[in-house]
């Protein structure tokens, strides 16, 4: 499809999306400094596939919608939110709601507005790939064993249907458990570190200052820097949970909040990117996935695939148009890393903000974030891949795509070695100390039963 028909058809299949998230009151750029709790935005407009070239197949990843925190954070939230509360006077106008507001937040499931977060994508997804789709071919879904998960991945279907006019219902095919082999979740690497060096190294970095200007006009609050970081956690939570701006994001300076961005950038690349060891090699398992279906052959994989799920044409089917796969943000960023995108020239500087990075999470896993893989034929039958991250095109580089971004599907599958050799070693040293466990046993059916007990985000 060319640019001039796919715009016209682009434009009159948009009367039929219907936006339902609502405007969270915020400037978008203070938005997007709320690392991975940011809204998902475009990072880029839509482009098109070049003349002569069309999409034959899709591959969604997606993070799950805007939700509440977790347990343990929530749970230190609360604390800080207490220590603040403690404090024998308020001398600053913007801390005068502190004495009376009442934190009233769930734990890990999803909020509504994450609910129309992926409500919104299926529509959106729908128009723009209506032409893979038929009664015989919906999108085959898969979704990690996490309540917000299954939850985001049932919400995508009902606005993936809603955009059809109700022709076109997917439904979940395949609920993968946590407490198993599973390819949309970073449980499988009990061996790997985390990022609590980088980011505390971070957080005495940029929090003295703001420590000492909120204890000033807090006096007996004693705050320290990780209560900085709570409570500037508390912004978005409140924010997406309220649905209107919460008054704990007036508390901090936009130069602060780019601090805060950092801080989540950190915690990422230490945590399942690049700098992490092991980090990488946890999404390796889901990249031999992606390469099975885009090649149409069996997946060849010894890491952390589910070998009962993936020898099933049930459970695993190929020669599908569209495949929709529901994960947390800490496994998109292993998927990331396998894949080869994003590197830095050099590692994060955990004192000081890299200037011109790339890597930065709210532009890479931002609540209801995603990454599509489109299998392309131009010019006749060659066969070509384009990666798509929040719609912004992927340069790769390391299979020769130029400025459209396109590679062979041959260059692209060769320049994947490092999932092709189950991480080199990494997958091994993954399981050090547990080689002789068993494997985690499924159920052969299409619904595998899922442990709703997710894992821990990064905070």
């Amino acid at each position: 499809m060319g640019v001039a028909p796919f715009v016209a058809w682009f434009l009159a299949a948009s009367a039929w999306i219907n936006i339902t998230a609502p405007s969270l009151g915020f400037p978008q750029a203070l938005e997007q400094s709320w690392a991975q709790y940011s809204p998902w935005f475009p990072v880029a407009t839509y482009v098109p596939p070049p003349a002569g070239c069309q999409v034959i197949q899709v591959n969604l990843l997606q993070r799950h919608g805007a939700r509440y925190p977790t347990t343990s954070s929530g749970k230190a939230i609360q604390k800080s939110v207490k220590k603040l509360q403690g404090a024998a006077e308020f001398k600053d106008p913007n801390l005068t709601f502190v004495s009376q507001y009442e934190y009233t937040l769930g734990t890990d499931d999803l909020v509504p507005y994450g609910a129309a977060q992926s409500f919104d994508a299926g529509q959106e997804h729908f128009v723009r790939y209506a032409g893979l789709v038929t009664q015989d071919m919906l999108p085959f879904i898969r979704a990690t064993g996490s309540g917000r998960v299954i939850d985001s991945a049932g919400n995508w279907s009902a606005g993936f249907a809603y955009a059809s006019q109700q022709k076109y219902v997917p439904e979940l095919s395949v609920i993968i458990s946590e407490s198993a082999n599973d390819t949309l979740d970073d449980n499988t690497c009990p061996q790997a570190g985390g990022p609590g060096d980088e980011t505390n190294a971070w957080v005495d970095a940029f929090t003295p200052e703001i420590v000492d200007r909120i204890n000033t006009a807090a006096p007996g609050a004693n705050l320290e820097g990780s209560d900085v970081v709570n409570l500037m956690s508390l912004c978005p939570f409140d924010t997406v949970a309220h649905e209107v701006p919460s008054p704990w994001c007036d508390l901090f300076t936009y130069d602060e909040w780019a601090s805060y961005e950092y801080y989540g950038d950190l915690g990422d690349y230490y945590g399942n990117g690049y700098g992490q060891k092991l980090g990488p090699v946890q999404g390796v398992g889901y990249v031999n996935e992606l390469l099975a279906r885009l090649t149409d052959q069996p997946v060849q994989d010894e890491t952390q695939t589910n070998h009962t799920l993936d020898n099933s044409p049930i459970t695993f089917p190929l020669n599908r148009t569209f495949y929709a796969d529901f994960s947390h943000d800490d496994e998109m960023i292993s998927i990331y890393s396998a894949l080869g995108l994003f590197v830095q020239p050099q590692d994060l500087d955990p004192t000081q903000p890299a200037t011109g990075r790339t890597w930065v999470v709210s532009k890479m896993v931002p609540f209801s974030g995603r990454m599509i893989t489109e299998k392309l034929t131009c010019q006749g039958d060659r066969e070509y891949v384009r990666v798509l991250v929040n719609d912004a095109i992927q340069p790769l580089a390391f299979c020769g795509a130029n400025g459209d971004g396109l590679c062979t599907l041959a260059d692209f599958v060769e320049s994947q070695q490092y999932a092709r050799n189950n991480g080199e070693g990494d997958w091994a040293l993954c399981l050090r100390g547990r080689m002789n466990e068993k494997r985690g046993v499924v159920r052969p059916s299409t619904f595998v039963s899922s442990d709703e007990q997710s894992v821990d985000a990064m905070f």
